[in-house]
């Protein structure tokens, strides 16, 4: 074993030049079009091994379902699964299903890497910028879409973001030659950057001007908070340096707890004009420079205004 739990995925070599990347993540439904639905999970559910920096190769269903269910939910579900592994360049060769009375979809996926080129969360150096791939804010729109709170053209912008595959951005920061790269998911962008400083023992300064959020989240930011977006402030309370003037509000918005989020990446100053350009040329519309990486303080994060 290569690499364990403490990274997206695990690493297993097989070979000099071949290490197999494992990953698994399943989730309720977010959305109420089952088809999205299905394409987000299997979305999230490649992006750990995207953000290995591996291309996946196969992947497994796992589905829970209740067995007098609606079946043609259920295939829609599977439909936008199996349309989004297409798209990956994935197989999807199997799989388990369980009778259960709430729906759940995601899968397991196996990807490879060369043992020398894998991206881990612990690569980031002092004086290294971040660069973020998506914008954040899909933990609150999911519970205002809950709510019947979020209006149609944000719940428009947050599946296509969340249906969006990290492939592309992940082939960016392979060319650029990245070290140290994690996935927005579920501990949000504060929690997961506070893994990658304090794997490496050094700290990072975010702009919040530089952060990019789907338009409104500011708006909900107030009444439609998830659980696990308040459980993550509490959590990096004591590892986070507030500048004057950050409201409770932009704290949650930094906490969001996200869905098949963006990549958060650390790279040398002197090859983000490549990763950025990279991620241009492949399309990925966002490409945020959103703070850097700097000495001391083991996982302390210090956020501007």
């Amino acid at each position: 074993m290569l690499v364990g739990t403490e990274d997206d995925a695990g690493v297993y070599k097989i070979s000099d030049d071949t290490a197999i990347v494992q990953t698994v993540d399943f989730f309720t439904p977010i959305v109420d079009d089952p088809y999205d639905f299905g394409a987000i999970a299997a979305a999230n559910a490649l992006s750990d091994v995207y953000a290995m920096g591996a291309r996946p190769l196969t992947a497994l269903n796992l589905v829970a379902f209740p067995k007098d269910g609606p079946m043609d939910v259920l295939a829609k579900i599977m439909r936008g699964g199996a349309d989004k592994a297409i798209e990956a360049g994935v197989s999807i060769i199997g799989g388990h299903s369980i009778d259960d009375r709430e729906p759940k979809y995601g899968m397991a996926v196996t990807g490879i890497v060369h043992p020398d080129r894998i991206i881990l969360k612990a690569g980031a150096r002092p004086g290294d910028a971040l660069v973020l791939t998506k914008p954040l804010g899909t933990g609150i729109i999911s519970t205002a879409i809950k709510a019947g709170r979020a209006p149609d053209d944000m719940i428009a912008a947050a599946v296509r973001n969340m249906k969006t595959l990290n492939k592309a951005a992940s082939e960016a920061m392979v060319e650029a030659g990245v070290k140290s790269a994690t996935d927005i998911t579920g501990f949000g962008l504060l929690g997961h950057l506070h893994e990658m400083l304090h794997a490496g023992g050094i700290s990072a300064r975010l702009a919040l001007s530089d952060i990019p959020f789907i338009n409104g989240v500011r708006e909900l930011a107030g009444s439609s908070v998830p659980g696990g977006t308040r459980a993550n402030l509490r959590y990096v309370e004591d590892k986070v340096g507030w500048g004057k003037g950050i409201s409770e509000d932009e704290k949650l918005m930094l906490a969001d707890a996200q869905t098949s989020g963006g990549l958060l990446i650390a790279i040398a100053p002197e090859k983000l004009h490549m990763l950025l350009s990279g991620l241009a040329s492949r399309g990925v519309e966002t490409r945020a420079v959103i703070g850097r990486v700097v000495e001391g303080d083991g996982g302390k994060i210090f956020v501007e205004r």
